[in-house]
């Protein structure tokens, strides 16, 4: 694992607003969804943040098991803070993801996919907790040809305070001349950001991206100004006026996602699994992935 030691200052961008992250249920599972909200609809070009778990995975309690479903048009993209999962996709992928790992579909045209606690993880049991992004495409690239990257915990460079007190895991993009290991169709930046309390870090953010910060666990100044809390708020959205955003620990072990991207500034539609710029090409979608065009997958 590479780590960077850097120091920044810099003008800080303005908060434009803070969310809630209240829980909500997806079928059997009720998980957190801090985007889209009442009054958060997206923060282009993310439009779906669910943070699930912790739950307790055994052989008699596993809500988690998604069997095969389809996605065109954006990318779903897991974060696993804790547990093992395992995925398969119609382009014939098959991967066991462990803590800390990231997989990063972009469904394109279209893909089908499955995820659930691996069988071993299940029989021996354990805490299953993770992040489900949904990364919108552009019109230009949303029937691109599917893919998957998967990279593991350890492959991932870092950036951290001289003290050591922030660690910045670099998944994608890039922040003080360190880039991350998964490659993107658009701009954006995805980090994962442990403080420990006391740690303090000024974050660069590009002037052309809208950005977000959400807190996984733990308490966190903002900007010397905003304190984020499980429970509470969870969530802020900056302003593009800065350079950028100062970080602060208030308790040990906080763990914070970080994402910026160059909004798309499109129309967007949504049904279901699909995320399009018509309800034309939504209606297309249900079409082809009935008649197989999305490939196939088995339960």
């Amino acid at each position: 694992m590479e780590t960077i030691k850097n120091e920044n200052i810099m003008k800080l961008n303005t908060i434009k607003s803070i969310g809630r992250s209240d829980f909500v249920n997806m079928g059997p599972i009720q998980l957190r969804q801090p985007i889209p909200t009442r009054t958060i609809d997206n923060i282009d070009p993310f439009i779906l943040l669910h943070h699930y778990g912790p739950y307790e995975i055994s052989e008699q309690n596993n809500p988690f098991d998604l069997g095969p479903h389809p996605h065109r048009g954006f990318e779903p993209i897991t974060f696993l803070i804790q547990g093992e999962q395992l995925h398969r996709d119609s382009l014939g992928n098959e991967s066991v993801v462990n803590a800390g790992d990231v997989q990063w579909t972009t469904a394109g045209r279209g893909i089908i996919h499955a995820e659930a606690p691996t069988k071993s993880f299940v029989q021996k049991g354990g805490i299953l907790e993770g992040i489900q992004l949904w990364l919108n495409l552009p019109a230009e690239k949303k029937m691109m040809e599917a893919n998957y990257q998967h990279v593991a915990n350890d492959d991932f460079r870092v950036v951290s305070s001289d003290d050591g007190k922030v660690n910045i895991q670099i998944i994608a993009g890039e922040l003080d001349g360190v880039y991350g290991r998964i490659k993107t169709q658009t701009a954006v930046n995805a980090f994962m950001i442990d403080v420990e309390d006391d740690g303090y870090f000024d974050i660069k953010v590009p002037k052309t991206h809208q950005s977000t910060v959400y807190l996984l666990k733990g308490d966190v100044l903002v900007n010397a100004t905003e304190s984020l809390k499980l429970n509470e708020n969870q969530l802020i959205e900056f302003n593009q006026d800065g350079e950028g955003f100062s970080i602060k620990g208030n308790a040990a072990n906080s763990k914070v996602l970080f994402l910026s991207g160059v909004p798309n500034n499109e129309r967007v539609t949504t049904y279901g699994p699909y995320v399009m710029n018509t309800q034309t090409e939504i209606m297309e979608a249900m079409r082809d992935y009935q008649m197989g065009k999305m490939g196939f997958l088995a339960p």
